[in-house]
């Protein structure tokens, strides 16, 4: 039996890589590297599959919130700045044999019609359950249910029927 679809969140500051960023990649697809969080390693790793969507959420901006979706395209491989001595994410502690961090890609799927914001996140009853909307979440990828994924795309402006 195919697995379900899964719903997640994946935080990105719009000055280091926005969602247009992601819509100007080639074939409109990046890896998403350089996370440095166990948690949303292994949340990479072990459970993003091919075809999940994505909300894509723009962090540490005025206001921050959501601005459009993505879908995972690659499946959960080695991040390869963890082996690079000039970037930023490198990682001297991990070895190609046995690499620490990994990374998925995606793919832009829809621009939200309507910025949804944190506070308006936040307001929405249906949503107080969401990870993102807690008191101190940050981490930069996050579970989403599917009523929540939904409610998030009514007040976006955009119908599921629009994604892949």
């Amino acid at each position: 039996m195919p697995k379900k679809r899964a719903y997640w969140l994946m935080k990105s500051e719009p000055d280091v890589f926005s969602y247009d960023h992601l819509v100007a990649a080639k074939k409109s697809t990046t890896h998403w590297d350089g996370v440095r969080n166990y948690q949303a390693r292994n949340t990479m790793r072990d459970d993003m599959k091919v075809g999940d969507l994505v909300l894509y959420y723009h962090s540490n901006t005025k206001p921050p919130g959501i601005v459009g979706v993505a879908e995972i395209v690659r499946e959960g491989y080695p991040d390869h700045t963890q082996f690079d001595p000039g970037d930023s994410h490198f990682d001297p502690k991990s070895k190609e044999d046995n690499p620490r961090w990994y990374m998925v890609d995606l793919r832009a799927a829809a621009e939200l019609p309507n910025y949804v914001t944190l506070d308006e996140l936040k307001a929405n009853a249906k949503l107080q359950d969401m990870a993102v909307v807690q008191r101190g979440q940050r981490l930069s990828v996050q579970p989403v249910t599917a009523a929540e994924f939904k409610e998030v795309l009514k007040m976006g402006g955009l119908k599921a029927s629009n994604l892949p």
